[in-house]
C-alpha cells in the first residue's frame, strides 16, 4: 500500500495539506462525511463507510474535527479501522498547550494525542499554535457590541497552508511519534494583533483586554501556548489579513 488518506479534507487545514501531497506525486484520498468534492464519505462517528476509505491506504493524516467531544469518538473509530486495515502511519495534528491548559476542549485534544498513541498503529503528533484565523476570528466573531472583549494573552500565530506542508512532510517520513512543537514567525500582545486586524478590516472599536485570576489565565501569562526556540513559518498576522481583507 502506497496511497494517502487525509481525513477533514476539504477544512482550512485538511485542503492545502492534501495539496501539498499532491503537489509532491503522492496518490492522495480525501475523507469527508459527505462525500464532497470527490472525496470519500465516511463517518468517523460510527465508522460507516471507514473501512472502505482505508483500503489501499497505507498514511493517514488525521485533521477531521466536529468542534467537541464527538471529536474523542472519531479519533477511537479511525484508531480501530486503521489498526485493522493495516495502515502503516497515523499522522495527527494537535494543538501546542493542551497538557498545560485547563481548557475541556484541550482535555479532549490531549486525549486525542493518546489513543493515537495508543492505537498500535505507527504514529507521529504535531503540536501547533492557534491559526491566524482564529485570531481574526475572535476579533470578528464580536461585531454586534461596542467594544472588542479579549484575553490579555500573547499570542503565537501560524499560517494553516504552513501547518500543511509540515504535516505533509511527516506524512511521507517514518513514524516519529511526537515531534518538536511549532509556532509561528512571532509572539506578539494582543492589543498589537488588534491594532493590525483594525487596520486591515476597517473596525473602529477599542479592545478592552481582560484579566483575571485563576489557573486558565495563570497558563496562558505562563507562555502554555507559545513555543519556545527556533519560530516556524515566514507568512506572519498581516499576510493573512491582506488576504483576507484586500488590504
Amino acid at each position: 500500500m502506497t496511497g494517502y488518506l487525509v481525513t477533514g479534507a476539504t477544512g482550512q487545514l485538511g485542503r492545502p495539506t492534501a495539496a501539498a501531497l499532491r503537489a509532491d506525486g503522492h496518490d492522495v484520498r480525501g475523507l469527508t462525511s459527505s462525500g464532497r468534492e470527490g472525496t470519500a464519505a465516511a463517518d468517523l462517528v460510527t465508522g460507516e463507510g471507514v473501512d472502505t476509505a482505508l483500503e489501499g491506504i497505507d498514511t493517514v493524516v488525521h485533521l477531521a474535527t466536529a468542534n467537541g467531544r464527538r471529536d474523542l469518538e472519531m479519533a477511537r473509530t479511525l484508531a480501530r479501522a486503521a489498526r485493522r486495515s493495516g495502515v502503516g502511519h497515523l499522522v495527527l495534528v494537535s494543538i501546542v498547550g493542551v497538557d498545560r491548559i485547563p481548557l475541556s476542549f484541550y482535555r479532549d485534544r490531549l486525549r486525542i494525542e493518546e489513543i493515537v498513541a495508543g492505537s498500535g498503529v505507527p504514529s507521529t503528533v504535531q503540536r501547533a499554535t492557534q491559526f491566524h484565523s482564529l485570531v481574526a476570528g475572535l476579533f470578528a466573531a464580536q461585531r454586534f457590541v461596542p467594544a472588542v472583549v479579549a484575553p490579555a494573552w500573547r499570542f503565537q500565530p501560524v499560517a494553516a497552508e504552513e501547518v500543511a506542508v509540515r504535516l505533509a512532510e511527516l506524512a511521507v517520513g517514518e513514524p516519529r511519534g511526537r515531534v518538536p512543537d511549532i509556532g509561528g514567525p512571532e509572539q506578539r500582545d494582543l492589543r498589537d494583533l488588534h491594532a493590525a486586524w483594525k487596520r486591515a478590516s476597517g473596525d473602529r472599536r477599542p479592545l478592552l483586554p481582560v484579566r483575571l485570576p485563576g489557573k486558565l489565565f495563570a497558563a496562558y501569562e505562563g507562555g502554555a501556548a507559545l513555543v519556545r526556540g527556533e519560530p516556524f513559518g515566514r507568512r506572519v498576522f498581516e499576510d493573512y489579513l491582506r488576504e483576507r481583507y484586500g488590504a
